[in-house]
């Protein structure tokens, strides 16, 4: 079953294609540091962005953090993505691990990834190894530095606009009229500053472009090959910082300038590029980045424009540090959302069965749409990922469990409802809210089902026979799995993992419940 895109992908990729129109077969400018105008566009243009270079970042921590990246690449710890894009699942060029706040999780492109934990105050993690302990211990390190190099960003940023307001220009952008006022910043102190930058995750990536048989070209500006297509960093607090920590693998003979005879970037050096969001009159930014370089996006700059990464020729890691949205996005909100679920038990029988404790509407509607969600936001995005999360650290294993535990008594609860519906002498316009306020959730679930057991199937059957080329790239450990899964006619499950049937039966006594 082919996915729909939603609506805001169908409007990102109609823009897009406007834009490419209205290009023809010309470039749009774009400025390297050769560029006499480069620094004075940035300043006016892009006064949200700000690069640290190497040499201002300890040269311990520089130590540390390259031993950290190389230690993760060396364990199998980094891992390429299978993401959904606009109805396909394509392997992303990077690999990735995300490291954070126990319980965290960051969803990017439809997939949901589970941090391995960094050693915070009051943590539990155990680790495979001890250098993957140490590692975890060194990116919270960097965590630290670069709360501090943020919050400093912001603090100076404020003093800038607030003391030259007037000489700020115009941004030519169509949604947000002005660029560097200090309006963003009025009235907000220093515990406002501290938020945007409490970064509770790290998305380290990892690419070596030449094992990539192919990247695609940046399409706008001929900026060369991409690593990262142009994007905005997804489900993020709003307006909160992002500091990248960029480490290319280069010795230090390639440590050198951009070749001034050179026209636009070299493209033997990664560079990030920046352009404001569908904006063809101001000239794009392309960065080169070298060994321990880093950025920050501060402020709504991740919202108004857009960056992408530029390869050059030697394998790149980098430390990506957010304020992840997670307000339904921690171990600790879904559980407690099972538990609202599961108040609805009014006792459990020694074979599964439940009895219910209220048939209202509004309970049995909440309490389906909670039984989807912890299918289909945590349990089928976790096994869908294989069992690579093993590489590093068993953290999740047993919230897993109890989870699919939860789930297994939702199953439960479901049936005792659907026993409701069907039984006899239920008044016509009781059983009318009961269908209406659970049937939506069981077609998604039914349809959700279909789509994720097709993508496994099409992944992994295929892979055996030799026609999926994706899947055949994945190593055993991360191969998706259909799960929870079960066959027809399984006696410890109260309900069929295709709900087809019940679907149309509870359609038709919908039908027969309405004047």
């Amino acid at each position: 079953m082919k996915r729909t895109p939603t609506a805001e992908e169908r409007e990102r990729e109609a823009k897009k294609l406007r834009l490419l129109e209205e290009l023809e077969d010309t470039w749009l400018p774009y400025l390297t540091p050769k560029d006499d105008e480069f620094y004075q566009q940035w300043q006016l243009k892009y006064p949200k962005l700000i690069l640290r270079e190497a040499a201002s970042v300890p040269e311990l921590l520089h130590k540390e953090v390259q031993q950290a990246f190389l230690t993760l690449h060396k364990h199998g710890c980094l891992f390429r993505d299978l993401v959904r894009i606009q109805g396909k699942d394509l392997l992303t060029p990077v690999s990735r691990i995300l490291i954070g706040n126990p319980g965290c999780t960051y969803k990017y492109l439809n997939t949901r990834l589970f941090t391995v934990p960094w050693p915070v105050k009051g943590s539990d993690a155990k680790y495979n190894e001890a250098e993957i302990a140490a590692a975890c211990q060194t990116f919270l390190k960097l965590n630290s530095y670069l709360q501090v190099e943020t919050i400093q960003a912001l603090e100076e940023l404020a003093a800038k606009e607030k003391a030259n307001i007037d000489a700020v220009p115009v941004c030519i952008g169509p949604d947000f009229p002005r660029v560097g006022m200090g309006s963003s910043f009025d009235g907000h102190d220093e515990i406002d500053m501290k938020n945007r930058a409490a970064y509770n995750v790290t998305l380290l990536n990892f690419m070596d472009p030449q094992k990539m048989p192919y990247l695609k070209e940046e399409p706008y500006f001929g900026m060369g090959k991409m690593a990262v297509s142009w994007h905005h960093d997804e489900n993020l607090v709003d307006r909160s910082a992002v500091a990248v920590y960029s480490y290319s693998c280069e010795g230090p003979e390639e440590e050198s300038e951009d070749d001034p005879q050179l026209e636009g970037r070299d493209p033997d050096i990664w560079h990030v590029g920046f352009k404001i969001s569908w904006d063809i009159e101001t000239p794009g930014l392309a960065i080169p980045l070298h060994q321990g370089d880093c950025y920050f996006m501060l402020d709504d700059l991740n919202a108004t424009h857009q960056h992408c990464v530029l390869a050059g020729l030697p394998p790149r890691f980098s430390s990506t540090h957010r304020v992840a949205e997670c307000s339904t996005g921690t171990l600790e909100y879904i559980l407690q959302r099972c538990q609202v679920a599961l108040q609805n038990v009014r006792e459990e029988a020694d074979n599964g069965e439940i009895s219910l404790k209220s048939l209202e509407s509004v309970v049995l509607k909440q309490g389906e749409e909670i039984h989807n969600e912890v299918e289909f936001e945590w349990l089928r995005q976790f096994w869908f990922q294989g069992s690579r999360y093993k590489k590093c650290t068993d953290w999740w294993c047993q919230p897993m469990s109890q989870l699919e535990e939860m789930w297994r008594k939702m199953e439960w609860l479901t049936s005792a409802v659907l026993r409701e519906v069907r039984r006899e002498g239920v008044p016509m316009e009781q059983k009318n809210e009961m269908l209406t306020s659970i049937l939506a959730s069981i077609t998604t679930r039914q349809n959700l089902r279909r789509e994720w057991h097709a993508r496994v199937f099409n992944l992994v059957e295929r892979a055996s026979r030799c026609q999926s080329r994706i899947a055949r790239t994945l190593p055993a450990d991360q191969k998706p799995e259909c799960r929870p899964y079960w066959e027809k006619g399984d006696p410890s499950m109260p309900l069929p993992f295709d709900l087809t049937e019940i679907v149309s039966e509870l359609r038709g006594l919908l039908l027969e419940t309405r004047p």
